[in-house]
């Protein structure tokens, strides 16, 4: 049965079938992507964190903690799993997971601090909660998160679930609801430029810049978990 499964179902990469000069333009094109994601969520973070120039207020302290979580964490937890270019050089796969375990723990927390932050600045100022889409879009962002690193800490203790014959088809529900979590984040960062806050603050061209360039990590995080996860049947010439 296991074996008519797999013969049915494949989960290897797109390159199947290219030719050889093909396939390392494709495999060099894919490098390229991550290297621009991770330099990208690396820039939005340092960015974001000097515009917000943190002390100068609570609510200055939010895009620092929400950019560091989102922007940064997240994306190097995911990308750390790709195979096509980690900036960690992990060889085992015991090692990654463990620093994306971290990576995870750090977008927890300083999206909760980030959070506190928020709250705390819109108390002071009595302005209303949650009367934008940005914070409709984080409030939804941060439920999905936990709810991810529940997922996950379920995938790696075994012994929380009770049929552990599961366990592969939680990995999959794992890597789809992160996908998930980081579509939000990327949704809820691009919607955060039309604040107020940061059209005061960065303007023109450059406002256009800061919109599209989330899109970059997002486009490589969502090939890197279709491509890995979702199966794809053979097709017979």
């Amino acid at each position: 049965m296991e074996r008519g499964m797999r013969s049915e179902v494949e989960y290897s990469p797109v390159e199947e079938g290219l030719g050889m000069r093909d396939f390392w333009l494709y495999v060099w094109l894919r490098r390229a992507a991550v290297v621009a994601a991770h330099v990208t969520g690396l820039g939005l973070t340092l960015i974001i964190s000097l515009l917000s120039r943190p002390g100068t207020s609570l609510f200055s302290w939010h895009p620092l903690c929400m950019s560091f979580a989102y922007c940064l964490c997240l994306t190097e937890g995911v990308l750390l799993l790709s195979a096509d270019g980690s900036f960690f050089c992990f060889k085992s796969r015991k090692g990654k997971v463990r620093l994306h375990w971290f990576l995870q723990a750090l977008v927890l927390m300083a999206a909760a601090v980030g959070l506190g932050f928020m709250v705390a600045s819109k108390n002071v100022s009595e302005r209303p909660h949650l009367a934008s889409w940005h914070s409709v879009l984080g409030a939804c962002t941060l439920c999905t998160t936990v709810l991810q690193a529940g997922c996950g800490l379920c995938v790696s203790c075994p012994r929380l679930l009770r049929r552990p014959s599961s366990q592969p088809r939680l990995r999959l529900y794992h890597a789809t609801c992160g996908l998930v979590v980081y579509l939000l984040a990327t949704g809820t960062v691009m919607l955060a430029m039309f604040s107020d806050w940061f059209q005061a603050t960065v303007k023109g061209a450059a406002w256009w810049a800061f919109l599209l360039l989330p899109l970059v990590p997002a486009l490589v995080v969502m090939n890197q978990i279709t491509s890995a996860y979702l199966p794809r049947k053979k097709m017979s010439s």
